[in-house]
């Protein structure tokens, strides 16, 4: 190549994150003196789709709620419609993604605050938080999820994980993960890209690993790099949009795109850029890479055991029948990636339960009960796009139904379905076009 990457290596939109960060003079910043709740106290703790969506619903339906947002991070970043960050789709940078969580706050008039939980005493209704203590009537619970590596890869001492974690970044969290990942791309000459899939379990946004796969595959091929995008996944070609995205990978890149299903990683050098797996025969294999993108088991964040609620094995919390509410506790209530309905954990699902459960909770401080099956089942209540092609701009997606289960849960079937631009195919400019209205949709919603 006449021209090194990493002497060329930029990343546009740093400067517009760093001017999003908010000051601690937010007029709507909260600090708890640990006041005694009023009946109408609602504590959010996580600031992603599903907490933003529920404090502005709850706000909207009823003004004289005191409603309190707790976040870790300062500032928000969206996953969803982030794999085209590293796709290098016309006109997006990392200023796509973020938000000030305190414009929606003043707004709404809704509190925001940035501080870290620590505790939760469910007997006194308190959140002790790096900030202070914050006492509620209810509780609304939407922390996302976290990494598992132990699990998965229980020989690796922390250290190993660790170090791992940083030169091989997830990126289905928000925030630094992504950056190190782009930045790894944007600085990487030729090779290959080496895509893990989580191996198995519920994990955030089922068909992201794959959207990833095709969105590297665009930048690799608009680059000019000689390389493959390599993807070792432990099923053996089913997981979602399966269909519609091998068809896209084998009309748009022929070349670059191996896919190696019933493929189980066992080891990573990071010294060398070398991952080991082993195939459907239990042979052993190792790969060299130039970038390695490792997305290891999902559990629930541990705020959901720190509630001391009832939970599966991954720590996803039980529901009471087909409403928002924790089985354990009625004053308790669980939206976004944490719930164990069977619907799939994605962005637009978040704000559907959100907005279910803020009508659930109305009811439940005015003395009335709201029948969990009302509106079931709800056609196209999740509606997910995958970008699948840069140049020109094309995109699949799948629509879920959410219904009442016998099984007492509520769950959802999808359908991938072929656009009417599509000429017979699965993906489209139209669907493209869609994708972003939908992401620019849903930021406008939660932000102004």
């Amino acid at each position: 190549m006449a021209m090194n990457r990493r002497d060329t290596f930029k990343l546009a939109g740093v400067a517009a994150v760093a001017a999003t960060l908010p000051t601690m003079a937010g007029a709507s910043e909260a600090k708890s003196t640990a006041k005694k709740a009023t009946g109408k106290s609602i504590v959010v703790i996580g600031g992603g789709f599903g907490g933003l969506t529920i404090a502005k619903a709850l706000r909207k339906k009823d003004a004289s709620l005191e409603v309190t947002v707790i976040e870790k991070s300062n500032m928000f970043m969206a996953c969803p419609f982030s794999n085209t960050l590293l796709g290098g789709l016309d006109g997006v940078n990392l200023d796509t993604f973020v938000g000030d969580y305190y414009q929606p706050a003043a707004k709404h008039g809704y509190s925001f605050v940035h501080a870290t939980v620590t505790a939760i005493d469910r007997k006194a209704k308190t959140v002790t938080t790096t900030d202070g203590d914050f006492a509620y009537d209810i509780l609304v619970l939407s922390p996302g999820i976290a990494y598992d590596y132990e699990n998965q890869f229980p020989e690796w001492s922390q250290d190993k994980i660790r170090e791992i974690a940083q030169a091989c970044p997830a990126a289905l969290m928000p925030g630094n993960e992504h950056v190190a990942l782009k930045r790894q791309l944007d600085n990487m000459d030729d090779g290959n890209v080496i895509i893990v899939p989580p191996p198995s379990g519920k994990f955030r946004c089922p068909p992201a690993p794959y959207e990833r796969t095709s969105m590297v595959a665009n930048y690799i091929k608009n680059e000019g790099i000689k390389g493959k995008v390599i993807v070792l996944d432990t099923r053996p070609g089913k997981f979602a949009k399966a269909k519609a995205f091998k068809e896209s990978w084998t009309e748009i890149f022929p070349d670059i795109i191996d896919y190696r299903g019933e493929s189980t990683v066992t080891d990573v050098d990071v010294a060398k850029k070398t991952i080991t797996y082993t195939d459907a025969d239990g042979d052993s294999h190792t790969e060299a890479y130039e970038v390695c993108n490792l997305i290891p088991l999902n559990k629930c964040s541990p705020v959901i055991t720190m509630a001391g609620i009832e939970t599966n094995g991954a720590g996803f919390a039980l529901m009471d029948g087909y409403s928002f509410k924790s089985k354990t506790d009625s004053n308790i209530y669980v939206v976004g990636d944490a719930v164990t309905h069977a619907i799939p954990p994605s962005g637009q699902t978040a704000i559907w339960a959100a907005h279910r459960a803020a009508g659930q909770i109305i009811a439940q401080l005015g003395g009335k009960v709201d029948d969990p099956k009302k509106g079931l089942p709800a056609k196209a209540a999740n509606v997910c796009f995958s970008m699948v092609g840069g140049k020109p701009e094309e995109a699949i997606m799948v629509t879920h139904t959410f219904s009442a289960d016998p099984s007492g849960v509520l769950k959802g079937k999808g359908n991938v379905p072929k656009p009417k631009d599509g000429n017979g195919k699965y993906r489209s400019k139209g669907t493209a076009k869609a994708t972003r209205e939908w992401f620019n949709g849903v930021m406008r919603e939660m932000f102004t």
